[in-house]
């Protein structure tokens, strides 16, 4: 066997779990009328720890409560603790950046004063950085020049070194539910313009649409998470009724390599049944 043919050395995998758009609530209230996301999540850190190899870490990508409250993020950071795994946790549209700072202040990575939450992890071969898309006066996103900056200027100090890009909103259209074509929110095209001059960038990871899909900014794959509470409905055509649905519970592994970048996996949450035996 020649060495490319090789399968690549286990030990050298950066394994990276996501979860994303919990919409927690407070005791006693349901979200969308009828769901309760603490057991879900509950499920979720149950499975990551059983998880074989384990995750190297857990970022948690934004919808975190379903209206900001800081009683559910202090809960959130406790149910947290029982990870055997770091996790770094940034906020989405449905969250509020002073309560969650608030909640997260000690946690070592959420930013003490700065405008935005947005961080950068230097603790692996392949480096996390979180860029905050957030537009609170709107309820929706915008990457704003000062944002842009940041993030060139993060990049610039490590411009060889694998890194992979995280936040919450998609930065592309899909017609699921609402959206034609192009560009999901203003700065993306800066964005896009900007990532062109680091390849070292493998991959963009966001949540916000509450299904698994996949799309590209340019030449960076992007990836979407589902959803740990509830799914949307696939409505590509935008007449369709837009609704939540019981679909299975699932998160997003993504398994770096220097050799492949990043592979990234859906995994679902649950007991579908004994597994059958494969045939040849």
């Amino acid at each position: 066997m020649s060495e490319d043919q090789r399968p690549p050395n286990a030990a050298e995998h950066v394994l990276i779990a996501q979860i994303s758009d919990l919409h927690l609530t407070p005791p006693g209230v349901l979200y969308n009328d009828e769901r309760n996301g603490w057991p879900k999540l509950s499920a979720a850190i149950d499975e990551l720890n059983a998880l074989s190899p384990r995750p190297d870490a857990l970022v948690v990508s934004g919808d975190l409560a379903d209206r900001p409250d800081i009683d559910v993020y202090v809960r959130l950071r406790e149910a947290l603790r029982g990870l055997n795994m770091p996790a770094y946790v940034f906020p989405g549209n449905h969250d509020d950046r002073e309560l969650f700072r608030s909640a997260f202040a000690d946690s070592g990575y959420v930013p003490e004063s700065a405008p935005f939450i947005q961080f950068v992890i230097e603790t692996m071969p392949l480096r996390l950085v979180i860029l905050d898309s957030m537009d609170p006066p709107t309820g929706a996103a915008r990457l704003c020049a000062a944002r842009l900056d940041w993030l060139r200027d993060r990049l610039d100090e490590d411009p060889t070194r694998p890194t992979m890009l995280f936040m919450h909103h998609q930065p592309l259209y899909t017609r699921l539910g609402f959206g034609d074509a192009g560009e999901a929110f203003p700065g993306v095209d800066g964005l896009r313009t900007l990532l062109g001059d680091y390849p070292n960038v493998t991959s963009i990871a966001c949540g916000h649409l509450h299904r698994p899909i996949q799309m590209r900014l340019g030449n960076v794959p992007v990836s979407v998470a589902p959803s740990i509470t509830y799914q949307r409905t696939l409505t590509l055509d935008n007449a369709m009724p837009k609704a939540f649905v019981n679909e299975p519970v699932s998160m997003l592994l993504h398994l770096w390599h220097p050799k492949t970048g990043v592979v990234t996996h859906t995994h679902f949450v649950g007991d579908f049944g004994a597994p059958s035996p494969m045939l040849d």
